[in-house]
């Protein structure tokens, strides 16, 4: 039986998360908070989204998911499936796995995912990749800080942390 699937991702007011392959924003706060959350997790994410490492992430093993067979990572912490399915077999005795990005691997997560953590980035911005619509007959949110903007944070924004509903 699988643990907990936790998607995590900054997400503006339109539900922008990246343009060009590049976070919209930069929020020192929110890549600690992000570290503290995944660190000793297995997380997966799409191969554009891997990519956008210099290396991988310590302390964390990456489960890559891309449509190219041929596709390999030289780094023994990283492993490269073709589905998502393949990716959650091979994290199914974990208590914990966050799902990173972008915009694709989210939308195929979004059904099986049990929980959300929701960085809100309180801007509009251009963007060419979304995370998925968070419905409120299906989500439920449980916890909300705010984070004001300041010398380090150009926006202002809201963590949100959403449990998966209960069916009856």
């Amino acid at each position: 039986m699988m643990g907990e699937l936790v998607m995590i991702a900054a997400v503006g007011e339109g539900n922008g998360i990246g343009r060009d392959n590049k976070l919209l924003w930069h929020l020192p706060d929110d890549f600690r908070r992000f570290k503290r959350l995944t660190f000793g997790h297995p997380m997966i994410m799409g191969r554009k989204t891997f990519e956008t490492f210099p290396n991988p992430l310590p302390g964390r093993r990456h489960i890559i998911l891309t449509k190219d067979p041929a596709y390999t990572i030289p780094y023994p912490e990283c492993v490269v499936v073709q589905s998502l399915e393949e990716a959650l077999t091979l994290v199914a005795q974990e208590s914990l796995t966050f799902v990173i990005g972008g915009g694709e691997i989210y939308e195929l997560a979004m059904h099986q995912a049990t929980c959300l953590e929701i960085t809100r980035v309180h801007g509009t911005f251009n963007a060419d990749a979304y995370f998925p619509e968070i419905t409120e007959e299906v989500w439920e949110l449980v916890k909300e800080t705010f984070h004001p903007s300041d010398q380090r944070h150009e926006f202002s924004f809201t963590y949100l942390t959403y449990r998966r509903r209960k069916t009856a």
